[in-house]
């Protein structure tokens, strides 16, 4: 089977026409679970492709620009930008509305815009639906991170980890850049929000605003039941929050974030009349904004926050944030930020990987957990039940280290990578789902261990 495939994907290979020279950019293979099933060169730097994916029901757009340099330099390796449209939009919106290709002219980057919603209606908001509890298609989040990410740093001379990686979107795709940042902040270095909504779980009043526009683009424009995208508030609303940027602020501790908001009054790009829809959008949006920035600033992250006064929901605007920020963005690639030298990191899911640590969650229930200061010489867990956990490579290989458990102590040997394996208990498990009701997380529980490591 396998050699069967090898040798139709020769064929297609050699019957493809081959672009003419001036034209003439990356071959696109299929890798991470994506199928090339389209690719047409738009210009010297502008190509559009379309992808086939399981996670899916139908055809994927997205297109890619090149720098000018990327032919010429066959050994430079390049960012990557990573830039969403917004709600009943598509992968073409950057380049035909936002100015994107003019924009990065003369940069050195690369800058992949995919769909973020199914022949360009509603969105998904960047998520694996939830259908009921059935899950299954469509599975934004695993196209995107999971898929998409690899399969570019597989095409494309990229610099395959973060500081290398960008993210940003407007509307529904500045919720995206930020959702996708808190969750995989081990693979973004940047994220921006253009008049985005970061806050759709955390304040009672982003639920306000939040839950009805979901529930309409569900309903109107996706043409699914209300809460097939996250659930219902009242019984999933963890769910909602595992994806929520604000709830998930201090994992965006060690990331550059930018948002940018109008208040909705008229601003410079209005036209006399001002769109009462743009306006009375991007009024909640700035507040959606707002909300997102007030954590941040609660927590002590830093940020950078242009509120910039009149502006309405409206291309123009995002064209104008795009290059506003095309800058810092080439500064920070520039300057990348060191790694982190302790990890803290907060999910629902009952097993992650972040910057290396791997941790598997043994609970009843479905409910946060805290991966806290996380590095060579320990680490505290918060949560419930226990939890395996797996170190990055940090140590010397088949080496003994001693490992103080709360108040236990043991001794544990280094796998042949260097990494440590443990089993960290917590206490009894919690039997109810946080959050149940859309409210405080009664039931929860949250107990904490203490680890330290340190040489046999």
């Amino acid at each position: 089977m396998i050699q069967r495939a090898a040798v139709a994907a020769l064929v297609a290979l050699a019957l493809a026409p081959a672009l003419p020279a001036a034209a003439a950019g990356p071959r696109f293979h299929d890798a991470a679970g994506i199928r090339v099933a389209s690719v047409r060169s738009l210009d010297s730097r502008l190509i559009a492709l379309t992808v086939e994916t399981s996670a899916l029901a139908t055809p994927a757009n997205v297109r890619i620009l090149l720098p000018a340099t990327y032919a010429s330099h066959r050994k430079r390796h390049y960012p990557v930008l990573y830039l969403f449209h917004g709600t009943s939009g598509g992968a073409a919106d950057w380049t035909t509305m936002g100015g994107a290709e003019q924009t990065t002219a003369g940069k050195n980057l690369i800058v992949v815009m995919p769909d973020i919603a199914i022949g360009d209606g509603g969105g998904g908001w960047c998520t694996d639906w939830y259908n009921a509890g059935a899950h299954g298609q469509p599975e934004w989040e695993t196209f995107h991170i999971g898929q998409l990410v690899p399969w570019v740093d597989s095409n494309l001379r990229t610099i395959p980890d973060r500081t290398g990686r960008a993210i940003a979107g407007l509307s529904q795709g500045g919720f995206c850049s930020m959702s996708y940042a808190a969750r995989h902040p081990d693979l973004f270095e940047t994220a921006l929000s253009f008049s985005g909504a970061p806050d759709t779980a955390y304040d009672a009043q982003a639920q306000v605003l939040a839950t009805p526009i979901i529930n309409a683009t569900e309903v109107f424009l996706d043409h699914v039941p209300a809460d097939s995208i996250f659930g219902s508030r009242l019984s999933e609303e963890i769910n909602w929050a595992a994806h929520d940027p604000t709830t998930l602020a201090n994992n965006l501790r060690d990331t550059n974030l930018f948002m940018y908001t109008g208040n909705g009054a008229a601003g410079p790009y209005d036209p006399p009349i001002p769109n009462l829809g743009a306006a009375l959008i991007e009024a909640g949006v700035h507040q959606l904004t707002t909300l997102f920035h007030d954590r941040l600033q609660a927590l002590g992250i830093r940020s950078t926050f242009d509120d910039y006064g009149g502006g309405t929901h409206s291309w123009p605007y995002w064209a104008r944030d795009l290059r506003e920020s095309i800058g810092p963005v080439m500064a920070d690639f520039a300057n990348p930020l060191p790694a982190p030298s302790q990890v803290t990191y907060t999910a629902a899911e009952p097993s992650y990987t972040i910057f290396g640590w791997h941790v598997a969650m043994h609970r009843a229930a479905e409910e946060f957990s805290t991966l806290e200061g996380a590095s060579a010489s320990g680490f505290t867990l918060k949560g419930s039940g226990s939890a395996t956990i797996v170190t990055p490579p940090l140590f010397r290989h088949r080496h003994r280290y001693t490992l103080t458990i709360g108040p236990h102590t043991l001794s544990e040997r280094a796998d042949r990578r260097g990494r440590l394996t443990m089993l960290v208990p917590l206490g009894p498990t919690d039997t109810v789902q946080e959050y149940p009701l859309d409210g405080p997380p009664l039931g929860t529980t949250v107990y904490t261990t203490h680890v330290t490591i340190g040489a046999a």
